[in-house]
């Protein structure tokens, strides 16, 4: 029966490489960054541009940074051996809960070891069967597991298609739901498309409804100061429970957070099982963290979004031009639409030998027969990475690899 099981294992390993749906993992030997170096699997070294990271405003290697995890390290040490409720809080976890908080607009937060824990242990305290979650169907696989660990009733709309949610609103309520909730990403990070929080919180008002938004690849680089999707869409303060990571333009370390009113965050506090059972975040994080909100709210972080936004335009207006199926959009994520996954996987690899890291993905991450490789814009990318990247597609397209490339992506 073992080596069943293990024949079993094999035997999907070579299924999904078969699909070209295997997701190589590159070893960098360098700082994340514009640029960086990475371990070839003969050992040697090559330089590459990266286009793949979700460094948007470019502070995960920016030395104010990584000098505040330094001093938080030497001030707390590398950890604290414990979860929160033990003896594991400290006084960096509770000035970076109210910078968060105050950062974002609201009246307390709490952290996680992680985005995903976060949205893992939102849910299951706050509802139960009495009620509802009416979820976007694109919304991040966390926000899919916690709701299935969660007892509340399960509805789902189509994505973007506010006609649809109001549909679903309404037959939760037609049940006689006791609260109903509305979870949305705030950018929907493989298509880098910006919920419609004006209609959503418009219609939640309306059928009385809490909204959730998971606002990981919009906090700290979107809307005015970076205060994420709901100041860009001008509904700030109608949002009840925001979601986010330090992992992307706040410092790109990892860890994530829930921000909502304080008897909200009080009784996660008590009852969210991921921040119960996970130990308290590194010293390093806090102070790496911290520091990243402060650029990011300050004069400077206006000047790192206006530059990553050029970025964007820039790189969009010249793959357009060069002829490739861009999804539209107003966020650094820019996905270039191939369709097939070895597609994705051969371009990806012919991109890495001229220079360009990124990476292609494919099935179960996007639906089948929609492949991509999505590209990340940064702040610190500069005008020359960028032509240099868009070369690259083009003359990778155009070579022995890409005949089928060429045709799948012209427009």
């Amino acid at each position: 029966m073992r080596t069943a099981f293990y024949d079993r294992v094999r035997g999907e390993l070579r299924d999904i490489d078969s699909q070209g749906f295997s997701k190589p993992e590159r070893v960098i030997v360098s700082r994340q960054g514009p640029e960086l170096t990475i371990r070839r699997s003969d050992g040697t070294t090559q330089l590459a541009i990266n286009f793949c990271a979700n460094n948007y405003l470019g502070l995960a290697a920016d030395e104010r940074v990584s000098e505040a995890a330094i001093r938080a390290t030497q001030g707390a040490g590398a950890g604290f051996a414990s979860v929160r409720f033990i003896c594991g809080t400290h006084a960096l976890h509770k000035e970076l809960e109210a910078a968060v908080a105050d950062y974002f607009g609201y009246e307390d937060s709490l952290l996680f070891a992680a985005a995903f824990d976060a949205n893992g242990g939102v849910f299951e305290p706050l509802l139960g069967e009495t009620d509802a979650i009416v979820s976007d169907s694109l919304n991040h696989a966390s926000i899919i597991d916690g709701t299935r660990l969660c007892r509340a009733q399960r509805y789902r709309f189509k994505n973007g298609d506010m006609d649809d949610l109001e549909a679903q609103l309404a037959q939760a309520r037609k049940v006689r739901s006791r609260t109903v909730l509305i979870a949305t990403d705030g950018v929907f990070s493989m298509d880098g498309h910006i919920a419609n929080l004006g209609s959503i919180t418009h219609l939640a008002e309306q059928y009385d409804a809490l909204v959730m938004v998971d606002d990981c690849h919009a906090s700290g680089c979107l809307g005015p100061k970076g205060r994420g999707s709901a100041a860009f869409r001008g509904v700030d303060g109608r949002v009840d429970i925001l979601t986010g990571t330090f992992g992307k333009a706040l410092g790109g370390a990892m860890g994530g957070f829930v921000a909502a009113r304080k008897p909200v965050i009080d009784l996660l506090r008590q009852r969210a099982r991921p921040y119960l059972f996970s130990n308290a975040l590194a010293p390093a994080i806090c102070g790496a963290s911290l520091e990243a909100i402060r650029i990011a709210r300050s004069g400077e972080g206006d000047k790192l979004r206006t530059q990553l936004n050029s970025n964007a335009a820039r790189f969009r207006t010249k793959m357009a031009a060069a002829g490739f199926d861009l999804i539209s959009g107003e966020h650094p994520i820019v996905p270039v639409m191939l369709g097939e996954a070895r597609l994705a996987q051969d371009l990806a690899a012919a991109l890495l030998e001229r220079g360009i890291f990124v990476t292609g993905f494919s099935y179960p991450v996007v639906p089948k027969g929609q492949a991509r490789i999505r590209i990340q814009l940064s702040a610190a990318h500069t005008s020359a990475q960028i032509d240099q990247a868009v070369t690259a597609f083009s003359t990778a397209r155009d070579a022995a690899v890409g005949c089928a490339i060429s045709t799948a992506t012209k427009s």
